[in-house]
């Protein structure tokens, strides 16, 4: 036996009433939009999942007018009655149903509503923290409730791609133990095992991997992730992400299958042709022309010019401290940038002190050649002529100089990068994919600013991604050149996935926990389960994970995750909607043997 299409207390989904249905008799339900009441006869705009129809009521039908002069907005009801085609000039063109309307016949109230707490319609001016308290109410908004059929074609797309590619869609454990991703863990007190806790997990790595040992071979799942992180438009402590692996295959089998895989998405739900292959850009030219390892390719034309040798023998203080550092001096120019304000470049030299930079230095290409800024008195004649040339500036453009640690200014300046094109309206249409690979094995902890155990590096993904073939017998030698067979997928400046080729070697896995400063007692202590793995004969294997959350933002021109989330937390990590993180009953902690600190006082 199947359910009825729409129901069985209706005949039909409102939304999807047309000239055709005309002379039916018809049972529809949904909430109230609008009602127009005009004494003798009343307009209800009546709501569900497939749009907006009218229904009206007329002194033919006392009982349906009764009923729906007593009606108000959010109402639930059910009306039955007929479609009639509206006569001409009542027709209105803005909706799908405009060129009919339901004769009621009756109205029955299936649920009263209070007062909503903001207009259900889409230009509302009302606080994120309203809608998301009542996010059951803001989900009933027209553009959210696309959102949400977009999301849902989305992870169709996504598993039909997958089941014909001969993946096996397979769960694994929600409930498990810390493993270092780059994050903080959530953690899950046992009340069995008092004093012992469970973590949420980050992803599904290692257990992915695991089943590339048991002879799975094509893996997927659109798995629930945690991590407990500092929060921004496009995260989330819990997020959804389709996870990938694959065993006998290389680098180009991935790149391929998800090439495949979003072009078909892109396909689907905006009927938008997406042309593959990718262009791919290592990790050292994305930073060095863009300044960042997600560039976004719709900006035409903005790339970074690195001014090292040009202030070799420089006499401008900052630029000769810095190099004398071993820092860098980057430089962006902007064409045309000549026209800004005095006071629009003191306000982007404030922008990159925001951004933990000591100034932003600039300069306006003159029409002789001469370059106008507060530094030219300090630069020499071939100074100058050597960043015209290396910026490629010509007359009117302007020219930023970011300097300090090589890092620092090069993500200084690919910041800038996209801020003015922002600001310049200089992002072109469409989407713009690429693949950034080759990224570096490992990075100095000090880049990251934090420590981790008691070495100086760490790793740039995560510690089971392969080198390179030709680093995979001297990664320790050189650590700051070794690359790892790494590879991120990249749409308008969003990371959409990341992945590699894991290490399928024992050998090679404890050669580098032992190079990060894992001891082989604490390797077994945290990662026993996957070595005795690999020892187990573990074929060749890699995959990617791509967020599911920020495809769907892209898909639906959203600017912040949380509008393409069902339920999102706030950037503070709170749900408005029940109120949690919320606090224990002693019992509860008592059973799994823990204390709350007192909460800090606020000043």
């Amino acid at each position: 036996m199947s359910i009825t299409p729409h129901g069985s207390m209706r005949s039909h989904a409102g939304g999807e009433l047309r000239a055709e249905h005309a002379d039916e008799t018809v049972t529809i339900a949904g909430w109230v939009d609008t009602r127009r009441d005009h004494g003798g006869v009343a307009f209800l705009d009546l709501r569900d999942r497939s749009g907006i129809v009218q229904v009206v009521a007329d002194p033919e039908s006392s009982d349906a007018l009764e009923a729906a002069h007593r009606v108000r907005s959010e109402w639930v009801i059910r009306v039955t009655g007929t479609v009639r085609t509206r006569p001409e000039g009542m027709r209105n063109p803005n909706l799908g149903t405009g060129d009919i309307e339901v004769a009621a016949t009756s109205i029955e109230v299936l649920s009263e509503a209070a007062t909503p707490p903001f207009p259900v319609e889409d230009r509302i001016e009302v606080s994120e923290e309203l809608r998301l308290t009542h996010r059951y109410v803001d989900l009933r908004r027209p553009r959210m409730g696309e959102i949400l059929k977009l999301r849902s074609a989305a992870t169709s797309a996504i598993r039909r791609v997958m089941d014909a590619n001969g993946f096996l869609d397979v769960e694994t454990p929600i409930l498990t133990r810390a493993t270092p991703e780059g994050a903080r863990d959530f953690l899950v007190p046992s009340r069995l095992q008092p004093g012992e806790s469970y973590a949420l997990p980050q992803s599904p790595q290692l257990f992915k991997q695991l089943l590339m040992v048991a002879g799975v071979e094509r893996y997927y799942q659109i798995a629930r992730c945690f991590r407990d992180e500092n929060l921004r438009a496009d995260r989330q402590p819990e997020f959804t992400q389709l996870d990938i692996e694959l065993s006998f295959g290389d680098q180009e089998d991935v790149i391929g299958l998800v090439e495949e895989l979003l072009a078909s998405v892109w396909r689907e739900t905006l009927g938008v042709q997406v042309e593959a292959p990718f262009p791919r850009l290592t990790y050292a030219e994305a930073m060095e022309r863009f300044g960042s390892d997600k560039p976004d390719l719709r900006i035409d034309g903005l790339e970074l010019a690195h001014l090292d040798e040009v202030f070799a023998d420089t006499e401008v203080g900052v630029f000769k401290g810095v190099l004398g550092d071993g820092g860098s001096v980057v430089a962006l120019a902007l064409p045309s940038g000549g026209d800004m304000t005095r006071r629009a470049f003191d306000e982007l030299v404030e922008w990159a002190k925001r951004r933990g930079a000591k100034g932003l230095a600039w300069g306006v290409v003159e029409e002789d050649g001469t370059l106008r800024s507060p530094l030219s008195k300090f630069m020499s004649e071939a100074e100058i002529a050597g960043v015209i040339a290396t910026t490629g500036a010509s007359a009117g453009d302007a020219i930023f100089f970011g300097a300090g640690p090589r890092t620092f200014a090069r993500d200084l300046m690919g910041a800038l990068r996209n801020h003015l094109a922002a600001e310049r309206d200089l992002i072109g249409e469409g989407f713009a994919f690429c693949w950034v690979v080759d990224a570096p094995m490992f990075e100095p902890v000090e880049d990251r600013g934090e420590a981790v155990g008691s070495t100086a590096w760490t790793p740039v993904h995560h510690p089971f991604t392969a080198p390179t073939p030709e680093w995979i017998d001297r990664f320790e030698e050189a650590p700051g050149e070794a690359l790892s067979n790494a590879y991120d997928v990249v749409c308008n400046g969003y990371e959409l996935g990341g992945g590699s080729i894991r290490i399928h070697d024992r050998e090679v896995q404890e050669r580098v926990f032992r190079f990060l400063g894992i001891s082989d007692e604490d390797a077994q202590e945290r990662f026993g389960f996957l070595l005795r793995g690999l020892a187990h004969g573990a074929p060749p294997h890699g995959g990617i994970a791509l967020g599911v959350d920020r495809i769907v933002m892209l898909l639906a021109d959203a600017t912040n995750i949380r509008d393409v989330i069902a339920f999102p937390k706030t950037q503070s990590g709170a749900c408005l909607l029940t109120d949690a993180p919320a606090g224990y009953e002693p019992q509860a902690l008592a059973d799994v043997g823990l204390r709350l600190a007192p909460k800090p006082v606020k000043d």
